[in-house]
């Protein structure tokens, strides 16, 4: 199964490896991480590199694609190239998923008008910009193919989810019993819901100082390209 990772400049390193590091052990899994060119990229913390492996050229029908978020997520979502891309191998892909900020990506290529999605919090405004439906207080969500994982963290219960989809419930568990994932977080802050008032202040000025994702910078140009596609297409 040839499963692809979308990466680009200002990638989340958790998005793309939290669900690498669960697909990858499935035993036929031939996983790629595809990009507008080959070579190392930084992530958005500044100071990790993560390769892409293969150019999109070369990855024209992958079984699984999966679009993870990022800091740059505003302009990745406006690259010609990677949206033709995404919206070329969705007509074939098995599974179409993403992880926080991807969502919004995909919702640009408008694999997501209509559909229910979910994305990280701070991109619920955004996705339902571009025409989806966002589901904040769900951590996954399903339509048919597509699969779209809340914020950051969400990615390895998506990666886990998938296998157990294509794979079956026990290599799931199997996997999920090799990482060793048994989440007993020292806080309960992990969604806006059980956040603090001082907390959800934080948390918004460290997106903020990550250069993360700004809402008030490209909600114009999302409103402006969704104008535009209206007055193209009537829909």
């Amino acid at each position: 199964m040839q499963i692809a990772i979308l990466l680009y400049p200002g990638t989340t390193a958790l998005d793309a490896v939290g669900p690498y590091e669960v697909l990858s052990r499935m035993p036929d899994a031939d996983v790629r991480f595809v990009g507008t060119e080959t070579g190392p990229l930084l992530t958005d913390g500044g100071a990790l590199l993560l390769g892409v492996t293969h150019t999109l050229a070369e990855t024209p029908a992958p079984d699984l694609v999966l679009v993870p978020g990022g800091t740059t997520t505003p302009t990745t979502m406006v690259d010609k190239e990677v949206l033709a891309w995404l919206r070329s191998v969705h007509e074939t892909t098995t599974w179409t998923a993403s992880v926080c900020s991807g969502a919004v990506i995909l919702a640009a290529a408008g694999i997501l008008k209509g559909q229910p999605a979910t994305t990280h919090w701070a991109a619920m405004g955004p996705l339902r910009l571009m025409g989806a439906t966002p589901r904040p207080d769900e951590r996954i969500v399903q339509t048919s193919k597509i699969v779209t994982a809340a914020g950051v963290s969400a990615g390895i219960d998506l990666g886990l989810w998938l296998v157990g989809e294509i794979a079956g419930r026990e290599l799931a568990e199997a996997i999920q019993l090799t990482i060793e994932y048994d989440p007993q977080p020292p806080f309960d802050a992990g969604h806006t819901s059980k956040a603090s008032e001082p907390v959800r202040k934080r948390a918004k000025q460290l997106l903020d100082e990550r250069t993360a994702f700004k809402q008030t910078l490209v909600k114009p140009r999302i409103a402006w390209n969704r104008l535009i596609d209206f007055v193209r297409t009537g829909k």
